[in-house]
Order: C-alpha cells, then structure tokens, then sequence
C-alpha cells in the first residue's frame, strides 16, 4: 500500500492509499485514509502525485536541497528543479533527464524528507532545469 497525497492543477489536495497507480494509464483509484469508496483520479487533472512516509509530514522542516555525495540514490542520477505553473519549486532527481514522457518520477535531494519519491506531471511544470 502507498500513502500518497494527490495534489491537483487546480490546488485541491486530497491524501489516502493509491491503489492502482500506474503513468501509463490515464486515471488510478485513491482509497481515503480512514478507509471507505475509493476515487477515481485521472492523472491530466493532477500536478504531482507524493509517496510519502506519513500523512502528516512537518512543514515547519526546512529540506536539505544539496545531494549528499554518500547517498547510493544519487548514483547516475541527474538533480533538478523544477518550477510548478503555481510556483512551488522541487529539487529531486531523476535517472532520465530531461524526462521523455508526460509523467516521471523524482526522489527527493534529502533522504530524510517525508517525501519518498514523487510523481510529477509534465504539463503542470513551468519550467526545469538541471543543477548538476
């Protein structure tokens, strides 16, 4: 099961388990995190879609933003910011860059965060580039 939180285009949030996620496929069903109907999520409506840890996370934590040169998630992998249309910016990395489909995934720069890996969609991105 993945705790995830869908955050949406439109600035709408909404956390549970993903059940079925898969980028290929154009919509996944989200079970709430009290249990209940699963919804159905189209993927084109989304911004990104966050594995994460817990539902609660710490906003107050200040992310480390720098790749530790240790850390074996960093091997070939290419760090990158990446600007939203509604401007958050993420740093992460990724394996393919510049991604060549319209959804990819990123792991967060610091190993700590709640974040375990993410799933960006590429049309609510304003702009990226590579910080290596």
């Amino acid at each position: 099961m993945n705790k995830v939180v869908a955050r949406f285009k439109d600035g709408r949030v909404l956390k549970g388990v993903a059940l079925d996620l898969d980028p290929n496929k154009p919509f996944f069903h989200l079970r709430p995190p009290e249990g209940g109907k699963p919804q159905d999520i189209r993927l084109d409506d989304l911004k990104a879609v966050f594995f994460v840890r817990s539902f609660e996370g710490d906003s107050a934590r200040d992310e480390d933003r720098t790749p530790d040169p240790e850390d074996p998630r960093g091997r070939g992998a290419t760090t990158m910011s990446l600007t939203f249309e509604d401007g958050e910016v993420v740093v992460g990395m990724s394996i393919r860059y510049p991604p060549n489909k319209p959804f990819f995934y990123i792991v967060p720069v610091d190993a700590r965060s709640n974040n375990i890996r993410v799933l960006i969609n590429q049309s609510a991105v304003k702009s990226m580039e590579s910080l290596a």
